[in-house]
């Protein structure tokens, strides 16, 4: 035998070939795959909209802190305030002020009580009775 014809040897058996090499084979029939791609597509949208809604609660909360701190920050405030203290923003006849004065102490329109944190960013305490944020923030 020449060196370029194959041997006998070298040819794999036809039996274990992954696919047929017969019309004697047994058919080969694809798996219905519906119910896995199915589940897979309702699992994946259940999880993305739960990412979703997360974000966007994240997102509005982010954008209230932004909102309430430039509220206070372009008030009127005629002291320095203290990191760790707590003031009350009101509304008043002049604008916006804040000040430490408790809203049981003086008959202001209360907007907020608030907390000077480290990183100089307000943080919200709580707010007046009849406040609206989106009617604060211009947000309706």
């Amino acid at each position: 035998m020449s060196a370029d014809s194959p041997t006998q040897d070298s040819q794999p058996s036809r039996a274990f070939l992954p696919y047929p090499v017969s019309t004697l084979s047994p058919p080969i029939i694809p798996n219905d795959l519906t119910s896995f791609k199915s589940r897979g597509i309702s699992e994946v949208e259940r999880d993305l909209q739960q990412k979703l809604t997360e974000i966007r609660e994240e997102y509005l909360r982010a954008v209230d802190h932004f909102n309430w701190n430039k509220l206070v920050y372009e008030s009127e405030i005629r002291f320095e305030p203290v990191v760790g203290g707590t003031y009350h923003l009101y509304e008043t006849r002049s604008g916006r002020a804040l000040s430490m004065i408790s809203p049981e102490q003086w008959p202001q329109r209360h907007l907020a009580t608030v907390r000077l944190n480290v990183d100089r960013q307000w943080q919200v305490i709580n707010t007046g009775n009849d406040i609206d944020p989106r009617a604060l923030f211009g947000t309706c």
